[in-house]
């Protein structure tokens, strides 16, 4: 389950951190993470933060989200990217995947994500920083669809800076 520990001084600086477990799988041929594979890993932390839990299951406040087309509103990514600091080895104990929110817009959010090597590690190490915008949509219509109250007020205690990327000019 997501815990929230402060990063900083003040609820601008919260961030949500997310144990996500690599698979054997997740690896390439030079025994590192793949690049596609980080994707599906920074999508496994998304839903954990945001989707309502089942029956019996935890999560924080942030899963505000009814999942599946019968709620109603579809959760479809506009942009994603990644920029790759270090390359990411097998571990058994779970990356750290750190998320606040750099935007929370009319019909959309812009994620960001930082991936950590795993939270018992002294110093840790970044592995990568990522962005996806997440643009709310009527499942029936397939319009962009307004953010409700209940989830920017769940989400804007984690709104901070959003990633500037060391390549971009």
């Amino acid at each position: 389950m997501p815990h929230v520990p402060e990063v900083g001084g003040n609820t601008a600086n919260l961030r949500l951190h997310v144990p996500i477990h690599l698979r054997w799988g997740d690896l390439d041929a030079f025994n590192h993470v793949n690049n596609t594979s980080m994707l599906k890993l920074l999508e496994e932390a998304r839903v954990r933060v945001f989707w309502v839990p089942e029956s019996g299951d935890t999560a924080p406040s942030t899963a505000v989200i009814e999942s599946g087309i019968a709620a109603g509103v579809l959760t479809l990514i506009a942009r994603q990217e990644i920029e790759y600091l270090a390359p990411v080895p097998y571990r058994r104990e779970p990356l750290d995947i750190q998320m606040w929110f750099g935007k929370i817009g009319g019909s959309s959010i812009e994620v960001c994500y930082e991936v950590y090597s795993p939270a018992t590690d002294t110093p840790q190490t970044l592995y990568a920083r990522a962005t996806s915008v997440v643009v709310m949509v009527d499942a029936r219509t397939g319009r962009p669809q307004r953010l409700t109250d209940t989830m920017r007020e769940a989400w804007s205690p984690y709104l901070g800076d959003p990633l500037i990327y060391g390549h971009r000019r």
